[in-house]
């Protein structure tokens, strides 16, 4: 099972890489990447779904459709759609979500 420090770094990653290709990359920040913090909080909503902290900034996206529920990432945002968009990655966030549903439901 996926781990959500593996989402992180997955994440992490294709940021990175997608920014090494873009013609600015001797201006981009990757160290602002180190913090990156993916999370679920299934009792605060209960729409499934994985919010995403970048930085200072936060967003929570619908893993059905990856579509933005609140909050936002700047230009950053389009990174996590793209990613969002991979092969797997989907299904990981979907396999995260039943087991940290699973436990909230338990822990009530």
């Amino acid at each position: 099972m996926a781990t959500f420090k593996d989402m992180e770094d997955s994440l992490r990653n294709f940021m990175i890489q997608e920014q090494s290709d873009a013609h600015n990359v001797k201006t981009v920040n990757l160290a602002k990447y180190n913090n990156i913090k993916i999370w679920m909080d299934p009792s605060k909503n209960p729409i499934a779904h994985f919010n995403v902290r970048i930085s200072i900034s936060e967003a929570s996206f619908a893993i059905s459709d990856c579509s933005k529920l609140n909050g936002g990432l700047g230009y950053e945002e389009r990174f996590v759609l793209k990613w969002f968009g991979r092969m797997g990655i989907k299904e990981k966030l979907i396999e995260l979500w039943n087991y940290a549903d699973k436990n909230d439901k338990e822990d009530t």
